[in-house]
């Protein structure tokens, strides 16, 4: 079977389907790539089995008839984390705390931050959304620097493009040159539920049902867990 996701996904789905696969299902190949292009894809009527995407733009695509909106599954759920690059380059992982005491902390970085990196998937728009909202956008735009689809914002980090960066935490997690700073304060948190739908494309949708029904059970909640996604 054959699917398509989003990049912020793309770890903790190889995983999953490699857990399938020992569990006796089809073997899945999943091509991860910026979630915009994804969708276009799907859009375009490229036939895929499965897609993994935020919920709002499996929503959108159910909406238009390019994925059954009756098999939508949430899947996990993303915090957005802030992080600064290491000048080591040596591996950490993130903290337990939040990044910020509050929203006025995280307002206070933005204002002194020289360059922020920022992606090109929902946690990239709620952002820039909440900058706006915070009056914000005149002070710090020319100082934004959105993530090439399909690059992570970790390595504008890593390559000394920004100074602090906002993506998906398991994005940031582990990576190199990465230190991360911990996931938003709850005032101003920004999260991400990814799921997944059978593409209306599918030849084989018993089975790409089947395995939706897999990632959604607890008997992978771990390896969901272990790639720093929580519960939907």
């Amino acid at each position: 079977m054959r699917a398509i996701s989003s990049m912020a996904t793309r770890h903790v789905l190889a995983d999953l389907a490699g857990a399938a696969a020992s569990a006796g299902f089809p073997e899945l190949h999943i091509e991860s790539v910026g979630g915009v292009d994804a969708a276009r894809r799907v859009a375009d009527g490229e036939p895929f089995d499965l897609v993994f995407l935020a919920e709002d733009a499996l929503d959108a695509l159910a909406a238009a008839g390019h994925t059954d909106a009756s098999t939508s599954t949430p899947l996990m759920r993303s915090h957005v984390a802030a992080a600064v690059p290491l000048a080591t380059g040596e591996r950490v992982g993130p903290r337990e705390h939040v990044a910020f005491p509050d929203a006025m902390g995280m307002r206070a970085a933005l204002q002194n931050a020289s360059r922020i990196g920022y992606s090109t998937g929902p946690s990239g728009t709620a952002l820039i959304r909440m900058i706006r909202n915070w009056g914000l956008t005149d002070e710090v735009g020319d100082r934004l620097v959105q993530a090439r689809p399909g690059v992570p914002v970790a390595r504008l980090l890593a390559d000394g493009e920004v100074d602090l960066g906002f993506q998906q935490l398991s994005e940031l997690v582990g990576q190199p040159g990465v230190a991360v700073l911990g996931i938003l304060p709850p005032d101003c948190a920004i999260d991400t539920v990814f799921a997944g739908a059978v593409a209306t494309t599918s030849t084989t949708r018993v089975s790409a049902r089947g395995l939706l029904t897999f990632f959604a059970s607890g008997v992978v909640a771990h390896v969901k867990a272990a790639h720093s996604f929580a519960r939907p």
